[in-house]
C-alpha cells in the first residue's frame, strides 16, 4: 500500500488575534501566542484528541525548524517524543506562515533522535507536491539538526541552549 500524497501543509498564526489557521481550514484559538527573540511560542488545545490536552509549538525561523510537543491529558501519562520538523517559516507583519516540509526528527529523552515522515516526504517529492528547493531545504535542515543533536548527545535542551534558546523544553 503506497503513501498518500497530500498538498503542502501551510499554517498561519496571527499573533494579534492569537489564532492558528490550518491548511485544512480548521481554526484554533491559542492558549499561548508569544513572540520571542528566537521566534514564536504557541500552544493550542487539542479537544478532538483523547490522549493529548494540547500541542506546544515553537517556531525557530533562523534554522527552519518547528519544534512540537504534545501534552498528555493525564498528569501520570508518559510523555511522547518532541518532534522537530523542517519548515519554511516567514513572518509578515503580525502573521507567521509555516510551510511543513514533511521531514523531521523525533527526539525522546535518553534516546537518539530518529528521522520521521520519510515516506511521506519521498511521496511528496515524487509527486512534485514539494518543489526541489523545499525538498533540498528539508534534507539540509534535518541532517544538520541531527548532526548538531549528536554533538549534544541527543539532549534537546542542551541543543536548544546551543541555539541561544534558554527556555525549558518541553515547557511546563
Amino acid at each position: 500500500m503506497g503513501t498518500a500524497i497530500t498538498p503542502q501543509l501551510v499554517d498561519i498564526v496571527d499573533t494579534v488575534s492569537a489564532v492558528r489557521r490550518y491548511s485544512s481550514g480548521t481554526i484554533r484559538r491559542l492558549r499561548t501566542c508569544q513572540e520571542e527573540r528566537w521566534g514564536l511560542r504557541v500552544e493550542c488545545p487539542t479537544p478532538e484528541d483523547p490522549f493529548y490536552d494540547s500541542e506546544v509549538t515553537w517556531l525557530l525561523p533562523e534554522i527552519n525548524v518547528r519544534l512540537t510537543h504534545q501534552r498528555p491529558r493525564s498528569r501520570h501519562a508518559r510523555s511522547g517524543p518532541s518532534v522537530l520538523t523542517a519548515a519554511r517559516i516567514t513572518r509578515e507583519g503580525t502573521s507567521w506562515r509555516t510551510t511543513d516540509l514533511l521531514l523531521g526528527l523525533a527526539s525522546a529523552p535518553g534516546a537518539a533522535a530518529r528521522i520521521v515522515r520519510s515516506e511521506e516526504f519521498a511521496a511528496a517529492v515524487a509527486g512534485r507536491v514539494l518543489r526541489t528547493g523545499d525538498a533540498d531545504l528539508a534534507l539540509r535542515t534535518v541532517h544538520k539538526t541531527l548532526e548538531e543533536l549528536s554533538y549534544y548527545r541527543h539532549d534537546l535542551s542542551a541543543w536548544l541552549t546551543g541555539q541561544h534558546v534558554f527556555e525549558v523544553w518541553p515547557p511546563y
